[in-house]
C-alpha cells in the first residue's frame, strides 16, 4: 500500500456509544487490508460478548481484531496495561504491512496510546487487593484523606485506584498525537444517537443477554467490577425478582445514555479530533488513507 520509507497512518475512529464507529472501522478496514485494535475497557473481558456488544464472530472473521478477550472478569486491567499491549500491536500490524485502526469508547485507552501516556510504575499487588475490596465511597474517603486528586473518570473504580497508586499525579503525556495519524469523530445527532441506544437495548435481550448473564455469574460471580458495571448488574436484580425486563431496559437505556454524555465530554477536549457525520468521515478516512498509497 505505501513504500517502506512512509510509515502506515494509525487510524483512530472515536465517537460515543453507539455511534456506529465500529461498523465504520471494519468497513474501512476490510478495504484497505487493516486490522482493527478495539480500545473498550469491557470487551477486553472474556465471555462477556453480549452485554458489551463485541464485535461478532462474522465480524471478527471478516478483519482481524485485537483487544477482546484478554483477560477473564475480575482480572485487573489498566490504561497503562492497554497502551503498551496496544503499542506493540500497531507495531505488529504495520510491519505487516496492513493499516492498524484502533476505536472503541473508552477515552482515556485512546488518549493513552494517541498521546503516549508515561504512566508511572506498576503499583504494589498486596495493596492493590486491599483497595480493591474498598467501595468507591471508601476509596473517596481514603483520597480525601491522603491528599490525593480523584481523577476525572472518578465513577469508575479501577481509574480511583490507579488515581491512589499515582499519590493523584496525572501521567506525563504529549501536547499533540502521535505522528502519522489520522483522529475522527462520528458526530450524532442526540435523537439518532439516542434511537440506537434504544435499539442496541433490544438487540441485547434478542441476543439472550440474560442467559450469558446467568452463564457469567455461575462461571465467575457477581461479585467482582465486570460484573458490577454495565447491563449485568440490573440483570441480577431482575433474576433475584428486584426488577422487571422492563424495567432493566429502561435503566440499561439511561445509562447507556449517560455514558454517551460522559464519552462526549471527555472527548471534546480533544482539539485534534476531526467530527463528521458517518458518511462524511468515511469519505475523509478514505481520502487520506489515499496519500498513503
Amino acid at each position: 500500500m505505501a513504500s517502506k520509507s512512509i510509515k502506515l497512518p494509525l487510524v483512530v475512529i472515536v465517537g460515543p456509544t453507539a455511534s456506529g464507529k465500529t461498523a465504520l472501522a471494519i468497513e474501512l478496514a476490510a478495504e484497505c487490508n487493516g486490522e482493527i485494535i478495539c480500545a473498550d475497557s469491557r470487551t477486553v473481558y472474556k465471555d462477556m460478548d453480549i452485554g458489551t456488544a463485541k464485535p461478532s464472530q462474522a465480524e471478527q472473521a471478516r478483519v482481524p481484531h485485537w483487544g477482546i478477550d484478554l483477560i477473564a472478569p475480575g482480572d485487573y486491567f489498566s490504561a497503562a496495561d492497554f497502551k503498551q499491549y496496544a503499542v506493540q500491536k500497531i507495531e505488529e500490524i504495520r510491519a505487516r504491512g496492513h493499516v492498524p485502526f484502533l476505536t472503541g469508547g473508552t477515552g482515556l485507552y485512546i488518549d493513552a496510546v494517541l498521546f503516549d501516556y508515561q504512566f508511572g510504575d506498576k503499583g504494589d499487588v498486596e495493596q492493590r487487593q486491599k483497595l480493591q475490596q474498598m467501595t468507591l465511597e471508601q476509596l473517596y474517603e481514603y483520597c480525601k484523606k491522603n491528599n490525593v486528586i480523584l481523577p476525572e473518570n472518578f465513577k469508575n473504580k479501577r481509574y480511583v485506584i490507579r488515581a491512589i497508586e499515582n499519590k493523584g499525579a496525572s501521567p506525563q503525556k504529549r501536547v499533540t498525537p502521535l505522528e502519522q495519524t489520522i483522529v475522527v469523530g462520528i458526530a450524532t445527532e442526540k435523537i439518532v444517537l439516542r434511537t440506537r441506544i434504544e435499539q442496541r437495548a433490544e438487540q441485547l435481550f434478542e441476543d439472550s443477554v440474560v442467559n450469558e448473564a446467568k452463564m457469567l455469574g455461575k462461571k465467575y460471580g457477581w461479585d467482582n467490577e465486570a460484573m458490577r458495571s454495565n447491563i449485568y448488574p440490573l440483570i441480577r436484580l431482575y433474576l433475584e425478582g428486584s426488577l422487571s425486563l422492563d424495567d432493566v431496559k429502561n435503566k440499561f437505556i439511561t445509562l447507556d445514555w449517560r455514558l454517551a454524555k460522559r464519552q462526549m465530554t471527555w472527548l471534546r477536549r480533544n482539539t485534534f479530533i476531526h467530527w463528521a457525520s458517518l458518511n462524511d468521515a468515511k469519505k475523509y478516512l478514505v481520502d487520506q488513507l489515499a496519500i498513503y498509497q
